[in-house]
C-alpha cells in the first residue's frame, strides 16, 4: 500500500466541502432543515419562479442535491453524484442570471461555483481516499463520465429551456397597465 499523495487529500477536502454545502443546501428543500421551507414551502417558490409542477422541481433539485452531495462527499458514483449536482446547480444559476454574477447582488456567483466543483469532481474522479477506490471503481468507470455529464447537460436544458417558455408566455399573457391611476 503506497503513501496517498497531496492530490488524494486535496479531493478528499474538495469532496467532503462540496458535497456537504450541497447536501445541506438540498435537505434545507426536502426536509426543511437548516433553515429551510421543505418541500411544501420549496415548490411553491418554484412553482412561482417557473419550474413547474413546483413540488416535482423542488423534490428533483432537493434530490440531486442532497444525493449528489452525500456521494460526492463519500466519493461513491463519482461520475454520477457529480453530474447530478451540476444539474441542479445550472438550474439555479439560470433562475439568478437575471441578477448578474455576483451572489451579493442575488447573481448566480455561488450556483455556478458548485456545480463546476461537481462537474470537476465527476470529470477528476474521487481519488485514492474514497469509497470508489475502496470498492474497486465498479460505479466509477471511464465511460460513465460522458455518459452521466451528457444525460445530465440533456436534461437540464429540456428544465431550464421549459422554464424559460413559461416565463416568456406569463411575460405576453400579461396586459400592460396604459394609465396609471386610472379607475373605471
Amino acid at each position: 500500500m503506497s503513501c496517498f499523495d497531496r492530490r488524494d487529500l486535496g479531493l478528499l477536502l474538495l469532496r467532503l466541502g462540496t458535497g456537504g454545502v450541497l447536501a445541506a443546501h438540498g435537505a434545507q428543500k426536502l426536509f426543511g432543515w437548516f433553515g429551510g421551507h421543505g418541500l411544501e414551502g420549496t415548490g411553491q417558490f418554484m412553482e412561482s419562479v417557473g419550474y413547474a409542477p413546483g413540488r416535482a422541481s423542488a423534490t428533483a433539485a432537493g434530490l440531486a442535491e442532497t444525493g449528489g452531495g452525500t456521494l460526492l462527499a463519500l466519493g461513491l458514483a463519482t461520475p454520477a453524484a457529480g453530474a447530478a449536482a451540476a444539474g441542479a446547480m445550472a438550474g439555479a444559476a439560470a433562475l439568478h442570471m437575471p441578477n448578474g454574477f455576483f451572489a451579493q447582488e442575488g447573481g448566480y456567483e455561488y450556483a455556478a461555483s458548485l456545480g463546476l466543483a461537481a462537474a470537476g469532481l465527476a470529470i477528476t474522479g474521487p481519488g485514492r481516499l474514497s469509497l470508489d477506490h475502496a470498492l474497486g471503481h465498479v460505479v466509477d468507470r471511464g465511460w460513465m463520465v460522458p455518459a452521466a455529464l451528457g444525460v445530465t447537460a440533456a436534461a437540464t436544458a429540456v428544465v431550464v429551456g421549459a422554464r424559460a417558455k413559461r416565463l416568456r408566455a406569463r411575460k405576453t399573457g400579461e396586459q400592460e397597465t396604459l394609465f396609471e391611476g386610472f379607475e373605471e
